[in-house]
């Protein structure tokens, strides 16, 4: 027997749009959750055109469909993730099944390629395909198990209900971040460079993912029922905190020949949403864990590719001391209590995010929608930087086995820090 996917009902609303609207080949993206026991399919999104298409969009681009999917991954908080592909064609559903099965596997491979956390044994590796027929509106749903290249197509159960996103949890924290991470000495290797962050930010993520995590002030069993998906339109949030304990080996006891280093540090805000019945603190826990490490990879990716520019990359021989700011997390509600965010730069207006919003996940947003109020924008701070390295080399702890540091802080303490910054450290 095939998966079963409960789809909101907008979405049946939104795919006959598409359908109406249709002139050749759509594609698009399906979000939702994904569990053991079923998926819940909540928003269906196109890929945006291409400005240039030499046959007026009958056929499909495979890149251009897979980094469309990737821009969205960044866009989902926790809980949310791209579940699979649609299409909407005239062709026969058996025709474009292997087209479907190309991009499910290439868009896993680039969206794997930037998650930074450890799978787990209950993660579902069945992705979805969708045909539908832009006349008769007929849809075939089929999976694929991503992780097995031989894996061939099986039947899946597509069934529409209204109020799919009425009965979900949201667990969200603030955190404090302050990381460093050296770099090679040969800088002018851009490989080099991503490679070192992704190992630093790799190790962190360790940490966080065997952190402990404090739900409303409490360490729940992991098998502890959450009552937010038993109650429909009632809105239900838990507020978490993450504890971590630091490596045996600290950064500070390890001498290590680099180039420079750069500096992570600041305030994030960080949520997951789940939708189950009977929501359990353990996918409460891993979700968010996930979110944390996510947003924080994703803003140290944008801001590496915004850096590496030719007219950047002609400079970095300089010896300098450099600060940048990573952009700050803005949410954007999509049907309650469900959101989508983005990230803004200190240089970008939020009328900027609305029109990526509308681009990447064809969300018609006013600047007043968006939730700008979880982080603001970093500023530099000449006072605060020449004081930091008496905070850092002041008394450390030794490293014990129960030496928890608490990285979760409230909200007032969280606005009163600026957003998580980048910053590079040169040798003299």
């Amino acid at each position: 027997m095939g998966r079963s996917y409960i789809v909101e009902d907008d979405v049946e609303g939104y795919l006959s749009k598409l359908c109406s609207q249709q002139a050749g080949t759509t594609t698009g993206l399906l979000i939702g959750q994904s569990s053991v026991q079923r998926e819940f399919v909540v928003m269906a999104v196109r890929t945006p055109q291409m400005e240039e298409s030499a046959d007026d969009g009958k056929s499909v681009d495979k890149d251009w469909v897979t980094e469309h999917a990737r821009q969205v991954s960044r866009m989902l908080p926790g809980g949310l993730s791209v579940l699979g592909v649609f299409i909407i064609s005239d062709s026969d559903a058996k025709d474009t099944l292997t087209t479907l099965r190309q991009l499910l596997f290439a868009m896993n491979t680039l969206i794997a390629s930037e998650q930074l956390w450890s799978p787990s044994d209950d993660d579902v590796t069945d992705c979805i395909t969708l045909h539908v027929n832009p006349k008769t509106r007929k849809t075939v749903c089929r999976t694929f198990d991503v992780k097995d290249p031989k894996s061939v197509a099986k039947p899946a159960d597509w069934k529409y209900q209204s109020g799919v996103c009425s009965s979900w949890a949201m667990v969200s924290c603030w955190l404090n971040i302050d990381m460093l991470v050296p770099l090679p000495d040969n800088k002018t290797s851009t490989n080099s460079i991503d490679n070192c962050l992704k190992e630093g930010l790799g190790s962190w993520a360790h940490q966080i993912e065997s952190g402990v995590c404090l739900i409303d002030g409490k360490k729940l069993p992991e098998d502890f029922e959450l009552k937010g998906g038993q109650k429909r339109n009632v809105k239900q949030t838990y507020t978490a905190q993450l504890l971590t304990t630091p490596d045996v080996q600290r950064s500070a006891d390890v001498v290590q020949l680099c180039g420079g280093s750069v500096a992570i540090r600041g305030a994030i805000h960080s949520r997951a949403f789940l939708h189950s019945n009977k929501p359990k603190a353990k996918l409460a826990e891993k979700l968010l864990k996930r979110d944390v490490v996510s947003t924080v990879a994703t803003r140290v990716q944008m801001l590496l590719e915004e850096l590496l520019t030719p007219d950047e990359e002609s400079s970095r021989d300089k010896r300098q001391t450099e600060q940048s700011f990573l952009p700050r997390r803005v949410f954007c509600p999509v049907k309650a209590p469900l959101c989508v965010c983005d990230y803004q730069f200190s240089d970008e207006g939020l009328s900027e995010l609305t029109d990526r919003l509308k681009e990447m996940l064809d969300v018609d947003a006013a600047e007043e929608d968006l939730d700008a109020a979880q982080e603001i924008t970093a500023e530099l701070d000449q006072s605060e930087a020449a004081a930091e390295p008496t905070v850092e080399t002041g008394e450390a702890p030794e490293p014990k086995r129960n030496n928890f540091i608490g990285v979760a802080m409230a909200a007032a303490v969280a606005l009163l820090a600026t957003a998580a910054s980048m910053l590079y450290l040169s040798d003299a």
